[in-house]
């Protein structure tokens, strides 16, 4: 593991490639950031549960889980945003990482000077979820909430085209149409989408 000053955004970066860890870690740190690096997804998870970054960087094939489950275990955790590298552009590919809630698919080879406006949009994004969050329901009600409701979101963003504020409102009008929780609405979403995309696995198996 590689780590660098925590004045910075703190990212996290997981690839199993130690020259993709190199190369992103060393330009992505004289950029700026805080960069802690690992070629373990255990050893990133047990990092990430331990003391959660501002972001996530992971690539979607890794050998001792795969990228879907190491984000589905940080996000069970606490919520951050998740930019996703790989060298598929498949359609299936794409749609399972976007119903996951993460915040960026890139396909590979990423520079860093690539990589940096995402990291920007997403950690912009991500405080403005916060803001709109603390503006239209209590923070009290806990971190899974706001997972589910960051997950749904991202999930109306893709499938509708919508930003971030107007997904949120969309969502949340929903919500008061039906006269049911924001969560309930989010989390009966994100299961359709889940139950959706493992009947199509099904199929392609």
């Amino acid at each position: 593991m590689n780590s660098a000053s925590s004045a910075a955004p703190r990212l996290l970066l997981v690839d199993d490639d130690p020259i993709v860890l190199n190369t992103l870690g060393t330009g992505l740190s004289r950029m700026g950031y805080g960069i802690e690096t690992f070629e373990s997804a255990n050893a990133a998870l047990a990092c990430y549960r331990a003391a959660p970054p501002d972001l996530v960087i992971l690539d979607y094939r890794l050998p001792e889980m795969t990228g879907a489950e190491l984000a589905r275990a940080m996000i069970k955790e606490a919520y951050r945003p998740i930019i996703v590298l790989s060298a598929h552009s498949d359609a299936p590919t794409v749609r399972e990482a976007v119903g996951l809630g993460v915040s960026a698919y890139l396909v590979k080879p990423v520079e860093a000077e690539r990589l940096a406006p995402s990291i920007e949009a997403a950690l912009a994004r991500f405080a403005e979820l916060e803001a709109l969050l603390k503006q239209g329901m209590n923070l009290r009600e806990g971190l899974e909430k706001n997972r589910i409701i960051n997950t749904a979101i991202g999930i109306v963003m893709e499938r509708s085209a919508l930003p971030l504020d107007l997904a949120f409102e969309s969502l949340r009008r929903l919500a008061r149409d039906q006269r049911r929780p924001l969560r309930d609405v989010a989390l009966e979403l994100v299961d359709a989408v889940s139950t959706a995309n493992g009947i199509l696995q099904r199929l392609r198996d």
